[in-house]
């Protein structure tokens, strides 16, 4: 059994309001909620601290849980929906991110499971193969590495892994894998990243812009896998929302 809990705020630097943005009728809020809902999850909750947000949600059936609105990234947000639900340590927790509402809900059960058979992971996420060189090279698209066992070494919006002797045209390395904004935590390990002394972003988090360096740098497992299925873009861009509201109206 797992929880699906989608963190969600309303400022945004390139698009403000962008859960409530109009994606082919619906909002992308409700387009995330709803695959999350096609999952096999026991439970799916809204974790926002804006009224707007949560008067969307509860238009649509949602259940939300508000949060407080210092929060400085989506996984302390959802730690503190851990922490007042209380639940139980090995109980598993998914992290859906708000923006992608092509997220097929075969990955949310994907990346449930694989935290569930791996019982020495503190946090499992997923990646898919990048064999196209401009994104390889796109800060947008975060890379990552792992070591032979499937745990995550590091990630990184630079081009990694890379080729020594590479000359500037060539392709990205067979190895080279894209990160999915998609986890799955064990209750005891969000409850642990909400402590103040955790909850502060590091120095590589801090250049890199990712959160998920944290977890690294604090010693957590992340163990990673390949999709089972390609995810559809998320949205960061206006010209994102065209290019997304297209493929839901197909």
């Amino acid at each position: 059994m797992f929880r699906v809990v989608i963190p969600s705020r309303y400022a945004s630097t390139r698009l403000p309001g962008k859960p409530l943005l109009s994606l082919a009728g619906r909002t992308m809020l409700e387009w995330v909620w709803s695959n999350a809902c096609a999952s096999a999850a026991a439970e799916v909750l809204i974790a926002t601290d804006d009224a707007r947000i949560a008067a969307a949600a509860r238009g649509f059936g949602a259940e939300v849980e508000m949060t407080s609105a210092h929060h400085q990234s989506g996984t302390v947000r959802i730690a503190e929906v851990a922490i007042r639900r209380g639940w139980a340590a090995d109980s598993i927790v998914v992290n859906v991110q708000g923006d992608e509402p092509l997220l097929p809900p075969e990955l949310i059960d994907q990346v449930a499971a694989l935290l569930a058979t791996n019982k020495i992971a503190d946090v499992a996420t997923l990646a898919t193969r990048l064999r196209d060189r401009a994104q390889f090279l796109d800060p947008a698209a975060v890379k990552l590495v792992t070591d032979v066992r499937g745990y995550a070494l590091y990630f990184s919006r630079a081009p990694i892994p890379w080729q020594r002797d590479a000359t500037p045209d060539a392709e990205p390395p067979a190895i080279a894998r894209r990160h999915l904004g998609l986890y799955a935590y064990r209750a005891a390990a969000l409850k642990r990243l909400a402590v103040p002394a955790s909850a502060e972003a590091c120095e590589l988090e801090n250049l890199e812009k990712l959160e998920q360096l944290r977890v690294l740098a604090l010693g957590y497992r992340i163990v990673v896998a390949d999709a089972v299925s390609e995810p559809g873009p998320d949205v960061n861009t206006p010209q994102d929302v065209a290019a997304v509201e297209a493929l839901l109206r197909t």
